[in-house]
């Protein structure tokens, strides 16, 4: 049997949740409007209860997946990652020459997304903006070491490890990878937000397609060349 693109779920770290919202119509609401609302306010303006509100459902409810709205942030960090993943995956299956396997690697981690049927509930493009907006506030805490510890950036540790298996692949000889993939990865979203709030710092010209692909593939392939 068959089964549906949009029944496909991102394995996420299981002690970031209580339940794992996928896996029910009300936690893929839950996702699904707590980006809206993330989106429109801001992380420090959202609460359980707005988002209880917005799906006419009760606060409690959504407590029986997410301990606090950090909890949940980071769900959304994580699914993030792993969408990026399968997206690298399926972009570079088949692909056996280094060289264009690398470009698609960064295109793929510093393009604009664009909405994806694959996962119905979850808005991407809604999702990248958020995460280019917030993501630091979520990552930088003081509690960031035992978070780590207790495996909740594992999906983002695999993506960089992956894509510094990439760049390794196409030189063996480079002695940094991990650090250029953290600083690809690192570096798509910061220079996303720069761009939008510091046009003034910022060398991408309007007319430019993709400009943040275009100056992570010149960086990149001149550190490895």
């Amino acid at each position: 049997m068959n089964i549906p693109l949009s029944n496909l779920t991102l394995k996420i770290p299981e002690n970031i949740y209580i339940k794992d919202p996928q896996s029910s119509k009300l936690g893929r609401r839950i996702l699904e409007y707590s980006i809206q609302i993330i989106r429109q306010e801001g992380l420090e303006k959202f609460t359980f209860k707005k988002l209880a509100d917005e799906i006419s459902s009760n606060e409690s409810s959504v407590y029986r997946y997410f301990e606090n709205k950090h909890m949940l942030m980071l769900y959304l960090i994580s699914w993030y990652w792993g969408w990026l993943e399968y997206k690298l995956v399926f972009r570079i299956n088949n692909i056996e020459y280094k060289e264009e396997v690398l470009k698609r690697a960064i295109t793929v981690i510093t393009e604009t997304p664009q909405k994806d049927e694959t996962f119905g509930f979850i808005n991407e493009e809604e999702l990248h903006h958020i995460i280019v907006q917030e993501y630091s506030k979520a990552f930088h805490t003081i509690d960031i070491d035992e978070e780590n510890k207790n495996g909740y950036f594992a999906v983002y540790r695999r993506l960089v490890e992956r894509l510094g298996e990439i760049i390794s692949a196409y030189n063996e000889e480079y002695a940094y990878p991990l650090t250029l993939a953290n600083t690809v990865l690192q570096g798509a979203l910061k220079q996303n937000f720069l761009n939008q709030h510091f046009k003034h710092l910022s060398d991408f010209k309007s007319s430019d397609e993709e400009p943040i692909t275009q100056f992570f593939q010149h960086l990149i392939f001149k550190s490895l060349n």
